[in-house]
């Protein structure tokens, strides 16, 4: 199976940490596989550190010379599948005409409705196969025009990592300033309305009655940083809470933390959340969006209702009295990342799909 993969975001993402894991998946399973990517791209730079040939392009003037660029390489007739992993990918196969030549699969991994306009109909009519990352993604993408048939699901997949050694924990935990006895929850997001962070800072206001030393981390970057900052001094935890910042080697916040929250309020699904659960740390997270296709309830974690305070309370006071629920939450939850959500499961299912659109 020959594979060229499309993607012209800049930005580091979830969708950018499954194309370079499909990459590296294919390549160790003996499937050749290329990367058109955008002049700038952080996938670029790691795929091609991993050895997989990348072609650097621009993605401005309407993605006309990423669509060159595309046109061009499929024209070489060294590829079996084209596959567009975002939007601004599928405009530039779309343009090159991938469709015409071989099979398009595309990926969706938002759940907003499919642009009604007739470019964007094109577009997802042209595909083969419409790959959803959550069945909440498949229904959103239906209900708003895009064609059943075509739609399969294959979820997203973490890498199952080592556990943290207690020398990698305690370096992690000094690294933010952390010491015994204090506990930590943390988040890994960019600091938007939508992700909720303002939720965990209201949260561990009360917390803090009952658990004086209890620290929040917040891991992340974003336009509501300010105001988010205010709400934390206006509540009196400014002192308990670390703005981080973007961090690069984001595993030394999994380290550091005794507690995990996903309070975000639109997701099709989510890395961060699955990372967590892989390194086995108790999680929580609004049951929201496909959020509730990763957590079972009250066993690999907790689901509560968005912008709930006292839920999210006292899910976390559940998991902070209780260090023995906390070790068996965690334990069931890298379970069921290791069984449903697993890089290597999204890599076989992704090669399943190539291979039905090739016959």
């Amino acid at each position: 199976m020959r594979v060229l993969l499309i993607d012209l975001e800049t930005v580091w993402r979830g969708g950018q940490n499954q194309a370079l894991l499909l990459l590296k998946g294919l390549q160790t399973r003996g499937h050749p596989a290329e990367l058109v990517a955008a002049n700038g791209s952080a996938l670029a730079d790691r795929a091609a550190a991993s050895g997989v040939p990348v072609y650097r392009v621009t993605r401005a003037i309407a993605r006309l010379p990423a669509a060159r660029k595309v046109g061009e390489l499929l024209r070489s007739a060294r590829f079996d599948v084209a596959h567009a992993n975002e939007a601004h990918a599928l405009s530039a196969a779309w343009l090159a005409g991938a469709h015409k030549r071989m099979p398009l699969v595309i990926s969706r991994r938002v759940g907003y409705p499919v642009g009604k306009s007739r470019f964007a109909r094109a577009r997802y009519e042209a595909a083969t196969r419409i790959v959803a990352n959550s069945k909440w993604v498949a229904e959103q993408a239906a209900a708003s025009g895009a064609p059943r048939e075509k739609l399969t699901i294959v979820y997203e997949g973490a890498e199952v990592p080592p556990l943290f050694t207690p020398e990698q924990r305690r370096a992690a935990r000094q690294a933010w300033k952390i010491h015994e006895p204090a506990q930590l929850l943390g988040c890994v997001g960019v600091l938007l309305p939508d992700k909720g962070q303002e939720w965990l800072i209201r949260a561990l206001a009360g917390l803090r009655n009952e658990f004086p030393a209890v620290k929040l981390l917040l891991a992340g970057d974003g336009p509501c940083r300010g105001r988010l900052e205010s709400l934390a001094r206006e509540l009196n935890v400014i002192d308990a809470v670390t703005f981080a910042g973007f961090v690069t080697e984001v595993e030394k916040v999994y380290a550091a933390i005794d507690v995990f929250l996903l309070p975000s309020f639109f997701e099709a699904l989510n890395n961060s959340l699955l990372a967590a659960m892989a390194y086995q740390i108790p999680s929580i997270a609004f049951d929201r969006g496909a959020l509730g296709e990763i957590i079972e309830n009250g066993v690999s974690g907790f689901l509560v209702k968005a912008a709930d305070v006292p839920a999210l309370q006292a899910s976390a006071r559940a998991i902070l009295r209780d260090p023995a629920k906390a070790k068996t939450i965690g334990e069931a939850g890298r379970r069921r990342v290791a069984k449903n959500f697993s890089a290597d499961k999204m890599v076989e299912e992704m090669i399943r799909v190539y291979e039905a659109v090739t016959v």
